[in-house]
């Protein structure tokens, strides 16, 4: 957040709280620190709506680092099946929000999302 408009550095609107991303779990249970580091003079601050775009947009790049593992034979969380399926539920989830909200997302398009769905329904679902 620029401390004197107070806007989130995505929309740029100024009309309500803006957030800082905090310690959390990433889609796959795997613990990650969103906080920016001390030295870091210009964190990212962003609206309720924004916030919930950048989580929507890390769950995305987690599922496509994944997916991109798991062509190249790396160990990959999507050759387990449940894993696979809940990634695939996500990317559904993903799609119906951007779908739903007026508006384009700043972090994230529908075709992206659309993409890497058609890839994993190509990919061979692990049992």
């Amino acid at each position: 957040m620029d401390l004197a408009a107070g806007s989130c550095h995505a929309c740029h609107d100024s009309t309500g709280p803006v957030i800082k991303y905090s310690l959390g779990k990433d889609l796959f249970g795997r613990p990650y620190d969103r906080l920016s580091p001390s030295a870091d003079q210009s964190p990212k601050w962003y609206c309720e709506t924004c916030s919930m775009h950048k989580t929507l947009q890390r769950d995305f790049r987690d599922i496509r680092t994944e997916y991109d593992k798991l062509t190249v034979s790396q160990p990959s969380e999507l050759s387990k099946g449940e894993e696979f399926r809940r990634a695939f539920l996500r990317l559904r989830e993903i799609l119906t929000i951007l779908n739903a909200q007026p508006g384009r997302s700043p972090f994230l398009s529908e075709s992206e999302v659309l993409l890497l769905m058609e890839r994993l329904n190509t990919a061979t679902m692990p049992a």
